[in-house]
């Protein structure tokens, strides 16, 4: 379930107005552009977006640019794109990042279903004039090229059947790819992005029942290079993306030093989708309600937006 609080009713007018005399005088009135824009879903976003401009002759998220900075600005830039649109932003960051950002790659990849990950290669190419799997080979080589392009441009049938036999099949392969270094990573590859969903729980089912130990915790204690990282991710976000999410949350706010970037994709990207189911782990987990750990790392604006789209009640 969702975190964000939006109206059932709101005019587009008025809060195009209420958000225009925001920006005036001196400074702008953060307040009112939190009130207005953390309590609306994406289609009373997109409205107010398309009326401000009518009105106005300017594009809202350039001038919401223009006019917030820093960690505030970022979030709220975010929040006010179409999804695919986000997506295909953070994907760009992440390919800059190189190693450090590829576990977004996956991640996109991984948790979207096939028609959101393709909508999201086409904001890719739209926004940046080259394709994402184009972007992808570029940056990387090897193995965790062939794991990332394959995830990327992978079209996974979303159906429920399940083949038992090959998941016993394909457990088995996954074993030897991970237990030996130098195993056969084509076919862990080619298993972990052309399967469905549910044929790669089935078969993550079979491993954890014939070798004693979930393939996660066998890829953790494997884990040293960028491919088998790669790999861990993905298997964590197909297995059960809510628990993905709240290890990123908690590890975002665990480091030494708040990690903001983190933060604030995981709450913009899941605030409209699954954040309560993702709240919920992460009390269950850490005894402590989210609001209540993000409130202490964080500051300002900042923190009042993410904590709107948390679901806080003021």
């Amino acid at each position: 379930m969702a975190t964000l609080i939006a109206p059932t009713t709101y005019s587009p007018g008025a809060d195009a107005e209420a958000l225009r005399k925001a920006f005036q005088g001196w400074g702008t009135d953060e307040k009112t552009v939190i009130a207005i824009l953390g309590h609306r879903n994406f289609h009373q976003r997109q409205q107010i977006r398309k009326t401000y401009e009518e009105i106005y002759q300017e594009d809202l998220i350039k001038r919401l640019e223009s006019e917030l900075s820093g960690d505030f600005e970022r979030a709220v830039y975010r929040w006010m794109l179409e999804p695919a649109d986000r997506d295909a932003v953070l994907a760009n960051v992440a390919i800059k990042s190189g190693s450090k950002g590829y576990h977004v790659i996956v991640e996109i990849a991984c948790v979207l279903p096939p028609e959101e990950v393709l909508a999201v290669r086409r904001a890719y190419h739209h926004r940046y004039k080259r394709s994402l799997e184009e972007d992808v080979a570029t940056n990387t080589t090897g193995h965790l090229r062939q794991l990332l392009v394959g995830l990327v441009t992978s079209f996974r049938y979303g159906g429920d059947e399940i083949n038992a036999r090959l998941a016993k099949i394909e457990a088995d392969i996954l074993h030897e790819s991970i237990k030996e270094k130098k195993g056969n990573h084509d076919e862990a590859i080619r298993i972990l992005t052309t399967r469905s969903k549910t044929q790669l729980m089935a078969t993550f089912n079979r491993y954890r029942d014939d070798h004693g130990t979930s393939i996660t915790k066998k890829l953790l204690d494997n884990a040293s290079d960028d491919f088998h990282k790669a790999l861990h991710t993905a298997i964590r976000c197909i297995n059960d993306h809510k628990k993905y999410y709240e290890k990123a949350l908690r590890n975002a706010i665990k480091r030494v030093g708040t990690d903001e970037d983190a933060l604030t994709r995981v709450v913009v990207s899941r605030a409209e989708k699954d954040l309560r189911d993702i709240k919920e782990l992460y009390y269950k987990r850490n005894s402590v309600h989210l609001e209540d750990a993000v409130a202490k790392e964080i500051s300002g604006d900042y923190k009042k937006f993410i904590l709107t789209l948390l679901g806080k009640q003021d």
